[in-house]
């Protein structure tokens, strides 16, 4: 990895108060793509390519320094190894800098973020991933935007010196949103990411707007704790009309499988045919952590409503309540890695650990 410095000088915040320090991370993703003049497809470029076309970061009231990955990658091939690369870097750093900014492809986002506010526990400081759904060399670029607010988001603090939003999260689009809440809603438009389950943490615009109250509050008395251990033996299957019961046979047959993300019906409901309850009884008993969570994007699973959703409970199920799939599936992993003890995997997935779900009070 190479590591550079753009140090510029200035006053930040209140007077007499030191500039803030940033490290913005670059891992890849189309904020740094140009296109090949051979096949015109876009392809990762260099560190320098970005920065060469963001003239507007000298004029930051902020020490910034970079540190990019020496072969950028497609966010599409991002893996635990990668996730746990990127919270060893933040950790080794932690100490040196007020806050983080990791540039990434924006596919995998939402999957990145959640893994890192599960490894990087008791954080105090923001770790904030953004990126572009153009390429920042392009005149209609939302990446300059992206790239230089989330910089002044890490760098925000309060009176006594705390950072405002102690939290992993996503920044897109004018809205700071959780990282373990969010999930990427467009292909297309500048609007990538949502978190429909929560409200967002700040909006950006002519001034930020924090919402306070929705953020995190950590104890400061305790120390980072980095937590990179995941068992990716998990599967995400959705349930449909017409499922069959050969192809899920397969699936929850895997001797290796630790950990299933059903997709179910609306509140958490799935078919009554006594085949699928027999697998799920089956896998659970074995050890496998089944976790059910809806297909609706707003919303939240609550077992125990209808008759469909009471059988899956009997057999072994537990309720993700109102997760993303990225953060069930992550969690499931970092939770697989951390206790052999299936009973204990699914009592954490009924707890929130940072944040991510909220668990009805009835």
């Amino acid at each position: 990895m190479k590591r550079t410095s753009h140090n510029n000088v200035g006053q930040h915040g209140a007077v007499g108060r030191e500039m803030r320090r940033v490290l913005l991370i670059y891992t890849g993703g189309t904020i740094g793509m140009g296109r090949n003049p051979m096949t015109g497809a876009l392809e990762p470029l260099d560190f320098r390519h970005l920065m060469d076309n963001l003239y507007e970061f000298r004029s930051l009231n902020v020490i910034v320094d970079t540190y990019s990955f020496p072969d950028p990658i497609d966010s599409s091939n991002m893996d635990p190894q990668h996730w746990a690369r990127l919270a060893r870097i933040v950790a080794d750093r932690y100490e040196a800098y007020d806050g983080f900014v990791i540039l990434h492809g924006t596919d995998t986002m939402a999957y990145t973020s959640s893994a890192l506010s599960f490894m990087l526990r008791n954080i105090t400081k923001p770790v904030i991933l953004t990126g572009s759904q153009l390429p920042i060399g392009q005149p209609r670029t939302d990446a300059k935007e992206n790239l230089l607010t989330s910089i002044e988001l890490a760098a925000a603090c309060d009176q006594e010196g705390h950072a405002r939003v102690p939290e992993v999260c996503i920044y897109f689009n004018g809205h700071l949103l959780r990282g373990n809440r969010a999930t990427k809603q467009n292909a297309e438009g500048f609007n990538a990411f949502e978190s429909f389950n929560y409200p967002h943490l700040c909006d950006a615009g002519v001034s930020f707007t924090f919402r306070t109250h929705h953020i995190l509050t950590p104890d400061r008395h305790l120390p980072l704790s980095l937590q990179t251990q995941m068992n990716p033996h998990v599967v995400v299957f959705s349930l449909f009309p017409g499922i069959q019961e050969c192809i899920v046979k397969h699936v929850l047959s895997a001797p290796e499988l630790k950990g299933i993300v059903i997709r179910s019906f609306g509140s958490g409901n799935g078919p009554q045919s006594p085949w699928i309850l027999k697998q799920l009884c089956e896998a659970s008993q074995r050890g496998v952590t089944i976790v059910n969570i809806s297909q609706c994007e707003t919303g939240c699973v609550e077992m125990g409503l209808y008759a469909p959703s009471v059988q899956m409970l009997e057999a072994g199920v537990v309720s993700g309540y109102d997760s993303t799939v990225e953060a069930a599936v992550t969690k499931l992993m970092h939770l697989n890695a951390l206790y052999d003890d299936a009973e204990m995997v699914r009592r954490f997935m009924g707890q929130s650990l940072c944040g991510e779900i909220t668990i009805p009070e009835y």
